[in-house]
């Protein structure tokens, strides 16, 4: 079957090159004037310094944990670990570079064509890079490994692989799978954690300064903080998210195949059916991917009109149709002619019955997440008419909608992986979840749009154009802020359906062979160990609260004091974006590490003192709690920052920019920036992370268990 494999690499090998492709194209392209190839120079530098002091300290952690796994747990799973975290660094940081080109790329194109359409095009291919690369090196990776060690010989040759100093036996295959999901995981964790910080101390203290301090433009040139804000959204929204569902994705794919060797260890399935299991969910992904190639080629030759969402969503549904097509005929090539799993109720089209569920409920979850998000509906429309009353009215409101947009996320989650087990068993739940992330290259694609757009209209302001240049460029970056509203419901639903596959791997595990994968919910271990979950949620909330709010102070006085020099407020001299830049940076790297480190450490010191069974417990009642917290977060956000643009954009009448109106959504908006983009985003991993590290070390953690 390595002839599956090697299609699905020449998939992969087709999309870098479209990647490369659309890098070179964009990097051709004019940056306009002078001084917005200047103030881009500025943008892009920050960004890489950013990118390469993180990457020193992430580093560090890397090679630490890959000596020890080399060392003390598997010889190889060191190696494994490193690709992973280099699989994920090279995403989100092509990603992010592409975004530093295209952004001023995107302004001058709109300078230059007045056209939405065209302008639309330079910012989706900036953001193709982001998505493809995301699925393209995360597939890759696990191709690798599968391809060197994963024949159904060493999948299945029990416990007989161990460290280079420490004779711990551990099948060698699986934990070369699971470290290689956890070098994914590692990076995304201290990307998002980081990156969110940076940008939304940055954007909440520019928000102070110009709005409320000093009435003046959001995107003014003269308030440093604008320029480090820029330089947030590239090193968040687009290096973070591509990290995220990059670890995302290769969690399903890796609990995929370690449910299906559980199934085989448990005399469940045939070794036939054994590396059937294995392999579709890699024809899957890799359907995916020719999906969103075409998909995204669909959009860039489509020629659009002025109003883009249409276009975009259609390149969403032809991506998720095709891998649906693609995953149906691999559905029945794999299953129909080996002997079925018990469970798979209606014959070989269950799995991909399982896939269907997990499509539709991404879609559906996205469509739930612009209804209350968008300005082209009435939640968020009614909570900017709220702002008229005062902060108090926009604060509750804008809580009353984030509570209200939980229930239909969390129900169609509940239903879906309700159906997927019941037709599809155990493996049924983890397909799920991969057919939400299967095409994923198009879902990140479109959402790195909406970064791109916000700094092309951020430039068009600071570098005073034309005023029906910023129209267009504040056309893109509504679009930008549902499309990203979308990605962030995306994310935090492919979250829940990954987790869960990853809990349902980690008790098949340590159960004995044969053994339903059962977690007894009425043992006082598992109850204790879900109660403290649940708390942790709450506490890693706090903590990156509590870092950006102080962050943002800082930079809002550190900012007071660069607008105080004499000729900076009146747009004689420069203010110095460098050392706000520093210390926006500066803050964010000194506060990721303990809130980064949290998610690696709980399930290993639950492990130990209690057992394999309380970490259990933990992952239950974090994921419990964590998805309708992160729902809440990320749709009350965006619903904030979306009343206040709708308010900017002069549709309340009398209750323009600069009105108590204004300033009240403001406040709210001030609020939902944390929620959506440092809480909210931060929690998919902190659940993803800790379930990821309980597969990879619960054969360790049940071998040395402190109090049994």
């Amino acid at each position: 079957m390595n002839w599956l494999y090697c299609i699905v690499l020449c998939v992969i090998v087709l999309a870098v090159c479209y990647v490369i492709f659309n890098y070179v194209r964009i990097k051709k392209m004019k940056e306009g004037t002078q001084e917005m190839a200047e103030l881009a120079g500025i943008i892009r530098s920050g960004a890489n310094q950013f990118i390469e002091t993180e990457y020193k300290t992430i580093a560090i952690v890397v090679a630490a944990l890959a000596l020890i796994f080399t060392l003390f747990i598997e010889k190889l799973s060191g190696v494994t670990f490193l690709m992973g975290s280099l699989v994920s660094s090279g995403a989100c940081v092509l990603g992010m570079k592409s975004a530093t080109y295209a952004n001023v790329r995107t302004a001058n194109r709109a300078r230059e064509t007045r056209s939405i359409g065209e302008t639309v095009k330079v910012a989706l291919a900036g953001g193709s890079i982001s998505g493809l690369s995301v699925q393209a090196l995360g597939m890759l990776g696990l191709v690798i490994i599968l391809l060197i060690w994963g024949n159904e010989a060493n999948l299945t040759a029990g416990k007989d692989s161990s460290g280079l100093l420490l004779g711990l036996a551990c099948n060698g295959t699986t934990m070369r799978i699971t470290t290689y999901s956890l070098g994914c995981s590692i990076v995304a964790m201290f990307n998002r954690v980081a990156g969110g910080n940076y940008t939304k101390a940055a954007d909440i203290s520019s928000d102070i300064l110009a709005k409320i301090r000093h009435d003046l433009p959001e995107d003014d040139s003269r308030v440093p903080n604008t320029i480090a804000d820029f330089i947030g959204d590239n090193v968040n929204d687009i290096a973070g998210n591509c990290s995220d569902l990059l670890e995302s994705f290769v969690a399903t794919m890796a609990a995929s195949i370690l449910i299906g060797v559980t199934l085989h260890t448990g005399k469940t399935i045939t070794p036939e059916t054994l590396k059937a299991t294995m392999i579709f969910p890699i024809i899957l992904a890799g359907g995916g991917l020719v999906g969103c190639l075409l998909g995204l080629l669909f959009a860039n030759i489509k020629k659009m009109g002025d109003n883009p969402s249409r276009e975009l969503n259609i390149a969403t549904w032809l991506s998720a149709g095709l891998t649906l097509v693609i995953g149906f005929f691999a559905s029945m090539f794999m299953f129909k002619n080996v002997t079925l799993y018990e469970d798979f109720r209606i014959g070989w089209v269950s799995p991909w019955v399982s896939a269907l569920l997990g499509v539709l409920s991404g879609v559906a979850i996205g469509s739930i997440t612009e209804y209350y998000t968008s300005t082209d509906f009435k939640p968020t429309r009614i909570l900017a008419e709220m702002a008229t009353e005062g902060e108090a009215f926009v604060v509750t409101k804008g809580d009353a909608i984030g509570s209200k947009s939980v229930l239909l996320p969390v129900l169609l989650i509940a239903i879906s992986l309700f159906v997927s087990g019941k037709l599809c068993g155990t493996y049924g739940i983890a397909i799920s979840a991969l057919g939400m992330l299967s095409f994923v290259g198009t879902t990140v694609s479109i959402d790195a749009f909406g970064p791109i757009a916000d700094n092309a209209g951020g430039l068009a302001e600071s570098c005073h154009l034309p005023a029906d240049i910023r129209v267009i460029t504040d056309k893109l970056d509504a679009v930008g802020n549902t499309t990203a509203a979308i990605g962030k419901g995306f994310a935090i639903g492919s979250a829940a359906f990954a987790t869960v596959s990853l809990i349902v791997a980690y008790v098949g595990n340590f159960m004995a062979d044969g053994a339903e994968p059962v977690l007894n919910m009425a043992s006082f271990v598992v109850v204790a160990g879900g109660i403290l979950g649940g708390a942790l949620v709450e506490f890693f909330s706090a903590i990156l609260t509590d870092n950006t709010i102080d962050s943002a102070k800082l930079m809002a006085d550190e900012g007071d004091k660069l607008l105080s020099i004499p000729g900076v407020l009146e747009g004689k001299v420069r203010p110095d974006y460098n050392k706000m830049i520093d210390t926006a940076a500066k803050e964010a790297l000194r506060k990721m590490l303990f809130p980064s480190i949290l998610a690696l450490v709980i399930p290993l010191v639950g492990g130990f003192l209690f057992g394999v069974e309380f970490v259990g417990g933990l992952l239950v009642g974090a994921t419990i709690v964590a998805i309708p917290r992160a729902i809440f977060m990320g749709n009350s956000g965006g619903a904030f920052d979306n009343a206040k643009k709708y308010i900017e954009s002069g549709a309340i009448k009398g209750h323009g920019k600069g009105t108590a109106a204004h300033k009240a959504a403001v406040t709210g908006d001030t609020i939902g920036d944390t929620r959506k983009d440092v809480v909210g985003v931060a929690l998919d991993i902190f659940i993803k992370s800790m379930s990821t590290v309980a597969n990879t070390l619960g054969t360790v953690m049940k071998q040395f268990t402190l109090f049994r």
